[in-house]
């Protein structure tokens, strides 16, 4: 990597950490709060405006199930965050829902709950940024007119953050999930206090604005499909509270207890602000419409909606500019912030997959920073494809997003169901029994709490984009398979058998040469020194000229090893190197072909354009043959010299190597000129 980039690595993401220093890495409750529930938390930001926008549809009336509506996914997220209390007890080793399914309801099952928490990560981070592209515009309007390269630009920044490290990531975002608590808690205290004890008025914007209704969506079932379709919607704020459970390896130990206390923190705060916006929504008259281009009449000239939580932070500090200034900017900042669950929940659920084989072996690792480096990135890049292709518009964005989250929901828990089953059949301490029949009992509620929600998701949503989030889900699963398959084959044929150390016959050297030159001469003598049992040097006459002056070099040095040449009629290089050695190997099968390459050691990238093109085929072309191997010998030239005295962190192996050049026409596919010719074996 050339200097300047390693320079601006080092300031992106830090200098590397020694492995050793990982568990000072882990996290305290305080830190693991905003690290993995502030997707969690920050959902209750857009999740009751999207119960409001999708009853709108029925006009204002249609309100009055709100109150209704956002019970039900209280209760619902009670029940989950009891439940998910459960597994961290059960499966503290991380692999959270993959774990639970797989081990229980077996591979298949647990393939289907990654597949399910891959899309809902990626889908996690494009609804969080556009979100908070949406909540900053009603305090900046050129971001509003700008969502999606803000959303981008957003996602970067993350990206850059969570690559320094999962510690210093939670760090730098704690600050702002605790003041999106104490904003947006100070909020909904005080407008219910002014509304409720002190007898204020309490007024939104758009309490004034007359809300239509669409067609017949307030008759018999469209009705009841659209308020089954809001709390749906609503369920949003029930996602990222999976993720703790698959992060407990992060938390400091006692790391079970740590991570189920932070689930019931993250509980009651999610809870608290969730229904007390509903409320105050309801006090303040506050009101927002899908299509408010055509719902919304008699609004004042220049009416522009905003956000739920931007017109509450408007009316209960109608005297204070400067608190809903601030309760709007750390909405915007939870809602960019709350994509880092899924920079922390993706990583790890990549390596634990890629550790069982199922996805590319390259995710598995961490990065400088002990951070899942490569899974950031893969995160990044799917979730701005997201962004780009809907436009940063949260309502689509969400109609796609919690398939993915009840389907994990649901799989878990039926899991928990038979951990709980199997632990009963063999325990006999009547309170140990106790303790897991009450865990059973909860698994159970949830697992058909979740799985009824599931369902009314897949009616309601499928064909308003559902299906798009399912489609994925299966290309994720049969990639998975695919991916085990090949590691699979690729295991097998690597197993030792009984004649795999049975040495070669014979080995039998070929060095190409195209001039007679110093790297040319450095081939040759490392070649005779591996003493193989037949050693020759040998060339393609693509020109006679050439080929010619080259034979009478030879001779005049007087070259202790045979000078081979084949003839190229049709001035080819590649095919007549090929052919040569497979005819060696036919006629000895148990022989080893060797083949030395020499190459040169460029500083630039232009320079291996130059130099690299034919010892790159050929090279490509003889690693597919049985029985060859191919030595690369290296010559560094005075440039790659340079490059090495001014790069000391470059990687060994990293330097760009090039076959050598002729000198007689410093052509790249004639620098590979090489051949092979019959007839006189020798040892050198």
């Amino acid at each position: 990597m050339p200097r300047l980039g390693v320079a601006v690595k080092r300031v992106l993401v830090g200098r590397p950490q020694r492995s050793d220093r990982l568990p000072h890495t882990l996290l305290p409750k305080r830190i693991a709060l905003p690290v993995f529930a502030s997707d969690a938390m920050s959902s209750v930001a857009y999740a009751p405006e999207e119960i409001f926008l999708t009853l709108s549809a029925a006009g204002i009336a249609a309100y009055a199930f709100s109150p209704w509506v956002g019970l039900a996914v209280v209760i619902v997220l009670i029940t989950v965050v009891t439940s998910y209390r459960q597994v961290v007890h059960a499966y503290p080793s991380g692999g959270g829902d993959y774990e639970v399914a797989t081990v229980n309801l077996g591979r298949r099952a647990g393939l289907v709950v990654a597949s399910a928490l891959l899309v809902d990560y990626t889908l996690t981070v494009a609804v969080s940024i556009s979100a908070a592209a949406a909540n900053i515009g009603a305090l900046i309007p050129y971001v509003g007119q700008h969502k999606v390269g803000f959303a981008v630009a957003a996602i970067v920044v993350l990206t850059a953050l969570n690559l320094r490290g999962v510690r210093e990531s939670g760090v730098a975002f704690a600050v702002p999930t605790y003041l999106f608590i104490l904003g947006l808690g100070t909020m909904i205290i005080w407008g219910l206090t002014r509304a409720l004890l002190l007898g204020e008025v309490v007024r939104a914007p758009s309490a004034d604005v007359e809300l239509l209704a669409e067609g017949d969506a307030f008759t018999g079932l469209a009705l009841a499909m659209l308020v089954l379709r809001s709390f749906t919607q609503g369920c949003a704020a029930l996602t990222g509270v999976e993720a703790i459970s698959n992060g407990v390896p992060a938390f400091r130990k006692p790391k079970s207890r740590n991570a189920a206390t932070t689930l019931l923190l993250l509980g009651v705060i999610s809870v608290s602000l969730f229904a007390g916006l509903i409320a105050l929504a309801h006090i303040a008259g506050a009101k927002v419409a899908e299509h408010p281009a055509t719902q919304i009449a008699s609004a004042p000239p220049g009416y522009v909606q905003h956000t739920l939580v931007a017109q509450l932070a408007q009316a209960v500090f109608s005297d204070f500019p400067a608190g809903f200034v601030f309760v709007v900017v750390v909405t915007a900042l939870i809602l960019v912030l709350a994509a880092n669950t899924a920079y922390n929940g993706f990583p790890v659920l990549g390596s634990i997959l890629s550790q069982d084989r199922y996805l590319p072996r390259q995710l598995h690792t961490r990065g400088d920073r002990l951070a899942f480096s490569n899974g950031i990135l893969v995160l990044a890049a799917v979730a701005s494809v997201l962004v780009v292709g809907f436009d940063a518009e949260v309502t689509r964005l969400i109609a796609l997003y919690t398939v993915g989250v009840f389907t994990s929901f649901t799989l878990s828990q039926s899991g928990m169901l038979r951990h709980w089953n199997r632990q009963l059949a063999t325990e006999t301490d009547p309170a140990a029994r106790r303790r897991m029949l009450r865990a059973r009992t909860i698994n159970g509620f949830g697992a058909g709490l979740t799985g009824l929600v599931l369902l009314v998701v897949l009616i309601t949503k499928f064909t308003r984009g559902a299906w798009i989030a399912i489609a994925a889900m299966a290309v994720f699963y049969v990639m998975m398979q695919a991916i085990r398959r090949h590691y699979d084959r690729v295991a097998a044929e690597l197993v030792p058998g009984e004649t795999d150390s049975v040495l070669p016959s014979r080995v039998h050297a070929i060095v190409l040469v195209s001039t007679l030159h110093k790297p040319t001469l450095r081939a040759l003598a490392y070649a005779r020194a591996t003493r193989p049992d037949v050693l020759e040097a040998v060339t393609v006459n693509v020109d006679t000229v050439d080929t010619k002056r080259l034979m009478r070099e030879w001779e005049a040095r007087k070259i202790p090893v045979p000078l081979k040449v084949v003839e190229s009629p049709y001035r080819e290089i590649t095919k007549p190197v090929l052919d040569y050695v497979k005819r060696i190997r036919s006629d000895n099968p148990r022989d080893v072909v060797t083949v030395f390459i020499p190459e040169y050691v460029v500083g630039h990238w232009w320079e291996q354009i130059l130099h690299n093109q034919s010892a790159l085929r050929l090279k490509g072309r003889l690693l597919f043959q049985p029985g060859v191997m191919v030595t690369s010998v290296p010559w560094q030239l005075r440039s790659s010299e340079r490059v090495a005295t001014r790069r000391p962190e470059t990687p060994p192996g990293s330097t760009r190597r090039g076959y050598e050049p002729t000198s007689r026409d410093g052509d790249a596919a004639s620098a590979a000129k090489a051949g092979a010719a019959s007839a006189g074996r020798r040892r050198p």
